[in-house]
Protein backbone atom coordinates (compact mmCIF):
# COMPACT_ATOMS: atom_id res chain seq x y z
CA UNK A 1 0.00 0.00 0.00
CA UNK A 2 3.20 2.17 0.38
CA UNK A 3 3.34 2.80 -3.51
CA UNK A 4 0.17 4.86 -3.45
CA UNK A 5 2.20 7.71 -2.24
CA UNK A 6 4.76 7.34 -5.38
CA UNK A 7 2.38 8.77 -8.27
CA UNK A 8 1.41 11.72 -6.99
CA UNK A 9 1.08 14.30 -10.04
CA UNK A 10 -2.60 15.34 -9.75
CA UNK A 11 -3.58 14.26 -13.17
CA UNK A 12 -6.51 11.73 -11.86
CA UNK A 13 -9.57 13.29 -10.08
CA UNK A 14 -8.85 13.12 -6.50
CA UNK A 15 -11.68 12.01 -4.15
CA UNK A 16 -13.44 13.72 -1.18
CA UNK A 17 -15.20 11.06 1.20
CA UNK A 18 -18.12 12.72 3.11
CA UNK A 19 -20.16 9.49 3.76
CA UNK A 20 -19.75 5.70 3.98
CA UNK A 21 -23.63 5.02 4.48
CA UNK A 22 -24.02 5.81 0.82
CA UNK A 23 -22.04 3.74 -0.80
CA UNK A 24 -19.88 0.34 -0.22
CA UNK A 25 -16.29 -0.51 -0.44
CA UNK A 26 -17.15 -2.04 -3.61
CA UNK A 27 -18.62 0.82 -5.24
CA UNK A 28 -15.91 3.35 -5.18
CA UNK A 29 -12.87 0.99 -5.40
CA UNK A 30 -12.65 1.72 -9.07
CA UNK A 31 -12.05 5.08 -8.30
CA UNK A 32 -8.56 4.13 -6.57
CA UNK A 33 -7.46 2.21 -9.17
CA UNK A 34 -5.39 5.18 -10.52
CA UNK A 35 -4.37 6.27 -6.84
CA UNK A 36 -6.14 9.84 -6.41
CA UNK A 37 -5.52 11.99 -3.86
CA UNK A 38 -7.66 11.08 -1.10
CA UNK A 39 -9.26 13.16 1.59
CA UNK A 40 -11.73 12.54 4.56
CA UNK A 41 -13.73 14.22 7.04
CA UNK A 42 -13.45 13.42 10.08
CA UNK A 43 -16.63 11.97 10.85
CA UNK A 44 -15.95 8.76 8.73
CA UNK A 45 -11.98 8.41 9.11
CA UNK A 46 -12.40 5.10 11.00
CA UNK A 47 -14.32 3.60 8.69
CA UNK A 48 -12.48 4.33 5.90
CA UNK A 49 -9.15 2.87 7.28
CA UNK A 50 -11.07 -0.02 8.27
CA UNK A 51 -11.42 -0.29 4.36
CA UNK A 52 -7.67 0.22 4.01
CA UNK A 53 -7.68 3.17 2.43
CA UNK A 54 -4.75 4.69 2.30
CA UNK A 55 -6.01 8.48 3.17
CA UNK A 56 -3.85 11.78 2.24
CA UNK A 57 -5.34 14.08 4.24
CA UNK A 58 -8.13 14.21 6.81
CA UNK A 59 -10.36 17.02 7.62
CA UNK A 60 -10.59 17.74 11.38
CA UNK A 61 -11.49 20.12 14.43
CA UNK A 62 -8.53 20.82 16.44
CA UNK A 63 -9.84 18.78 19.31
CA UNK A 64 -10.20 15.81 16.36
CA UNK A 65 -6.64 16.21 15.51
CA UNK A 66 -5.54 16.41 19.34
CA UNK A 67 -7.45 13.22 20.39
CA UNK A 68 -6.20 10.74 17.36
CA UNK A 69 -2.38 12.59 16.95
CA UNK A 70 -1.13 8.80 16.46
CA UNK A 71 -2.50 9.00 13.06
CA UNK A 72 0.09 11.05 11.71
CA UNK A 73 2.85 8.22 12.48
CA UNK A 74 0.35 5.72 12.01
CA UNK A 75 -0.54 7.05 8.46
CA UNK A 76 2.67 8.71 7.42
CA UNK A 77 2.58 10.47 5.61
CA UNK A 78 -0.56 12.16 6.75
CA UNK A 79 -1.85 15.83 7.34
CA UNK A 80 -4.86 16.95 9.02
CA UNK A 81 -6.21 20.29 7.86
CA UNK A 82 -8.14 21.92 10.39
CA UNK A 83 -11.45 22.93 9.67
CA UNK A 84 -14.72 23.62 11.61
CA UNK A 85 -17.40 21.61 12.10
CA UNK A 86 -19.93 21.21 8.82
CA UNK A 87 -16.94 23.13 6.71
CA UNK A 88 -15.56 19.51 6.00
CA UNK A 89 -16.44 20.21 1.87
CA UNK A 90 -16.03 23.98 1.92
CA UNK A 91 -12.41 22.98 3.40
CA UNK A 92 -11.64 20.43 1.27
CA UNK A 93 -12.50 21.69 -2.10
CA UNK A 94 -9.89 25.03 -1.26
CA UNK A 95 -7.54 22.77 -0.54
CA UNK A 96 -7.65 20.98 -3.67
CA UNK A 97 -8.36 24.19 -6.07
CA UNK A 98 -5.32 25.58 -4.02
CA UNK A 99 -2.82 22.55 -4.80
CA UNK A 100 -4.71 22.60 -8.16
CA UNK A 101 -6.43 19.21 -8.73
CA UNK A 102 -8.17 19.77 -11.45
CA UNK A 103 -10.84 17.67 -10.78
CA UNK A 104 -12.52 15.76 -7.57
CA UNK A 105 -15.37 12.57 -7.21
CA UNK A 106 -17.08 13.75 -4.30
CA UNK A 107 -18.32 10.81 -2.34
CA UNK A 108 -21.85 10.99 -0.27
CA UNK A 109 -22.94 13.88 -1.21
CA UNK A 110 -26.63 15.18 -1.31
CA UNK A 111 -27.72 15.70 -4.73
CA UNK A 112 -30.19 18.15 -3.68
CA UNK A 113 -26.93 20.59 -2.92
CA UNK A 114 -25.67 20.15 -5.99
CA UNK A 115 -26.45 23.70 -7.16
CA UNK A 116 -24.18 25.00 -4.20
CA UNK A 117 -21.05 23.40 -6.05
CA UNK A 118 -21.67 25.25 -9.11
CA UNK A 119 -19.67 28.30 -8.42
CA UNK A 120 -16.79 26.12 -7.60
CA UNK A 121 -17.66 24.60 -11.06
CA UNK A 122 -14.34 26.56 -13.22
CA UNK A 123 -12.16 26.10 -10.53
CA UNK A 124 -12.30 22.39 -10.48
CA UNK A 125 -13.89 19.36 -12.16
CA UNK A 126 -17.02 18.00 -9.73
CA UNK A 127 -18.44 14.80 -9.86
CA UNK A 128 -21.23 13.49 -6.92
CA UNK A 129 -21.88 10.54 -5.74
CA UNK A 130 -25.30 10.10 -4.04
CA UNK A 131 -25.88 6.48 -2.99
CA UNK A 132 -26.55 4.66 -6.91
CA UNK A 133 -26.24 7.35 -8.84
CA UNK A 134 -23.18 9.90 -10.08
CA UNK A 135 -23.92 12.90 -11.05
CA UNK A 136 -21.86 15.26 -13.19
CA UNK A 137 -22.69 19.11 -14.69
CA UNK A 138 -23.20 20.40 -17.53
CA UNK A 139 -22.69 23.82 -17.82
CA UNK A 140 -21.67 24.46 -21.48
CA UNK A 141 -25.76 24.45 -22.81
CA UNK A 142 -25.26 20.74 -24.60
CA UNK A 143 -23.99 17.57 -23.69
CA UNK A 144 -23.90 14.42 -26.35
CA UNK A 145 -22.82 11.13 -24.84
CA UNK A 146 -23.58 7.44 -25.56
CA UNK A 147 -25.80 5.77 -22.78
CA UNK A 148 -27.16 2.09 -22.33
CA UNK A 149 -30.55 1.22 -21.65
CA UNK A 150 -31.40 2.58 -18.33
CA UNK A 151 -32.98 4.94 -16.08
CA UNK A 152 -31.37 9.34 -15.96
CA UNK A 153 -32.11 12.03 -13.61
CA UNK A 154 -32.02 15.16 -15.06
CA UNK A 155 -31.47 17.91 -11.83
CA UNK A 156 -32.01 21.47 -12.46
CA UNK A 157 -33.95 24.44 -10.29
CA UNK A 158 -37.86 23.00 -11.26
CA UNK A 159 -39.24 24.26 -14.20
CA UNK A 160 -36.28 24.75 -16.25
CA UNK A 161 -36.71 23.14 -19.75
CA UNK A 162 -33.82 20.34 -20.66
CA UNK A 163 -34.01 19.50 -24.93
CA UNK A 164 -33.31 15.61 -25.16
CA UNK A 165 -32.60 14.30 -28.52
CA UNK A 166 -31.75 10.99 -30.13
CA UNK A 167 -31.57 10.06 -33.52
CA UNK A 168 -34.97 8.76 -33.75
CA UNK A 169 -36.93 12.06 -31.85
CA UNK A 170 -36.44 15.10 -29.99
CA UNK A 171 -38.37 16.20 -26.78
CA UNK A 172 -38.75 18.80 -24.18
CA UNK A 173 -38.50 18.27 -20.39
CA UNK A 174 -39.90 20.31 -17.72
CA UNK A 175 -37.89 19.71 -15.05
CA UNK A 176 -39.67 19.21 -11.32
CA UNK A 177 -37.76 17.37 -8.46
CA UNK A 178 -36.30 13.85 -9.03
CA UNK A 179 -36.88 13.93 -12.96
CA UNK A 180 -36.15 10.53 -14.06
CA UNK A 181 -35.78 9.71 -18.11
CA UNK A 182 -36.10 6.07 -19.61
CA UNK A 183 -33.36 6.16 -22.06
CA UNK A 184 -32.83 3.77 -24.78
CA UNK A 185 -29.43 2.56 -25.86
CA UNK A 186 -27.51 4.92 -28.04
CA UNK A 187 -26.05 8.71 -28.16
CA UNK A 188 -28.45 11.46 -26.72
CA UNK A 189 -27.41 14.95 -26.70
CA UNK A 190 -29.18 17.00 -23.76
CA UNK A 191 -29.17 21.01 -24.11
CA UNK A 192 -30.58 23.93 -22.20
CA UNK A 193 -29.98 27.18 -21.56
CA UNK A 194 -29.22 26.79 -18.21
CA UNK A 195 -26.61 24.56 -15.86
CA UNK A 196 -28.12 20.85 -14.98
CA UNK A 197 -26.73 18.10 -13.85
CA UNK A 198 -27.24 14.51 -14.75
CA UNK A 199 -27.24 11.30 -12.58
CA UNK A 200 -26.68 7.75 -13.82
CA UNK A 201 -27.12 4.86 -11.79
CA UNK A 202 -23.87 3.49 -10.68
CA UNK A 203 -22.71 0.20 -8.85
CA UNK A 204 -25.97 -1.39 -8.87
CA UNK A 205 -25.24 -4.86 -10.17
CA UNK A 206 -23.68 -5.33 -7.42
Amino acid sequence: MSSHHFVKEQQEPAMLIMGTEQLSYEQIAPLLEWVPTVLVAEPVVDTVLSWGIKIDVILATSEYQKKHFQLLEEQYPLRFLTCQQGKFLEEGLQYLIATKHPAVNIIDYDHRQLFQLEEKLDLVNIVVFDGPIRYFPVMGKSFKKWFPQSSVQLHAPDHTLIEMKTAAESQFINIKHATFVEVEEGTITFQSMQPFWIGEMVGVEN
